[in-house]
């Protein structure tokens, strides 16, 4: 496989560079500079693919030649955001909020190519639908998965999927923050092939 482009993914985040990795793509990972506040009035998808296309701006003037992605997740439910809990508390609060309701998971995703100025973006909406799991069930979870980094405070991925009834997503990569069905057909637009 030979790349034309340098694949720069714009975040930090763990789970998206394990995702990522997935493809078999050579990558670096930069971390963007970008105020994370939602603006008045902006409902939860349009923050998350605001963010995921600026977080790909942001690093534009570092990579010259290279394809940017940008990624950003937030939870919502019935039109309030739901951001990482950060604290044991948080994370309680949130628990018991979302506990026998549906959420809907906006994971905005852009890849900009820094060589033309061309910007690709989508967002992908994943909708789940919590357990009525009970308050032991809420401390029993925390005690055994660090969850304090998710938005929502529950690991699809981990130990956080037994609070779930149910799940629906045309990508299930996007739960985890990088929709990679998304992302496939960005790269191939800019004649990346992942399995030439």
């Amino acid at each position: 496989m030979i790349l034309k482009k340098k694949i720069v993914l714009g975040s930090t985040s763990s789970y998206r560079a394990q995702l990522l990795a997935r493809l078999g793509l050579p990558f670096v990972s930069a971390s963007p500079a970008i105020d994370e506040t939602a603006l008045p009035g902006e409902t939860p998808a349009a923050t998350a693919l605001r963010l995921a296309i600026g977080k790909a701006q942001s690093l534009q003037s570092m990579f010259e030649d290279a394809l940017v992605i940008g990624a950003d997740q937030v939870a919502d439910l019935g039109g309030k955001a739901i951001g990482k809990p950060l604290t044991r508390s948080a994370a309680t609060d949130q628990l018991q909020q979302m506990r026998g309701n549906t959420l809907q998971f906006h994971s905005g995703i852009a890849l900009l190519n820094t060589r033309t100025g061309r910007l690709q973006s989508r967002n992908v909406t994943t909708t789940v639908r919590y357990r009525e799991y009970s308050p032991r069930e809420i401390d029993n979870y925390l005690d055994r998965e660090d969850a304090l980094d998710c938005a929502g405070s529950a690991k699809a991925e981990g130990l956080g999927i037994s609070l779930i009834a149910s799940m629906q997503s045309d990508d299930p990569t996007a739960i985890i923050g990088l929709p990679l069905i998304a992302l496939v057909d960005m790269l191939q637009a800019e004649d990346v092939l992942v399995l030439e």
